[in-house]
């Protein structure tokens, strides 16, 4: 038997956990977009008519991004795209937090809406940690992959 990479392993569990993320967090805003329109309103930050088409698009590209984290063909630019996204949700949460907005993020749908009140800071926390281990995939993808071309 081989010897276990554990750095790969590591980087595996990363990507099935940023997989996981995603896609819990796109499905509930697919099955209802109208929730998810009011959501993405509340910011204050565009208007109701792109608000959306927010509603119906982002959700879908989180679920082909978070499952693209895993399919070596798009692996790389779906890392990129996630760490993009999730930049964009930093800049959303500390803009409303700074206005004083006591809104739904509608992160994971309307069930994460029951909240009483909104913890910006839990989610900023939150979101920068997951771009840190997103931004982790992608060095460790852009090693392996020059490692691979020499």
């Amino acid at each position: 038997m081989g010897k276990v990479n554990y750095q790969h392993l590591l980087v595996l569990i990363v990507r099935l956990a940023l997989t996981g993320i995603f896609v819990m967090a796109a499905l509930p805003k697919i099955k209802d977009p109208v929730a998810f329109a009011t959501s993405v309103n509340a910011f204050q930050v565009v208007g109701p008519e792109l608000s959306n088409w927010i509603a119906l698009f982002l959700p879908w590209l989180e679920l082909i991004l978070g499952i693209g984290i895993l399919l070596p063909q798009i692996r790389s630019s779906s890392g990129i795209l996630i760490a993009a996204l999730l930049v964009v949700f930093i800049g959303l949460h500390t803009s409303a937090w700074m206005r004083g907005l006591e809104i739904s993020c509608g992160c994971f749908g309307t069930e994460s809406a029951k909240e009483s009140a909104t913890n910006y800071l839990w989610l900023i926390a939150r979101n920068t940690m997951l771009l840190a281990v997103c931004i982790l995939v992608i060095l460790k993808d852009r090693t392996s992959n020059s490692r691979v071309s020499n």
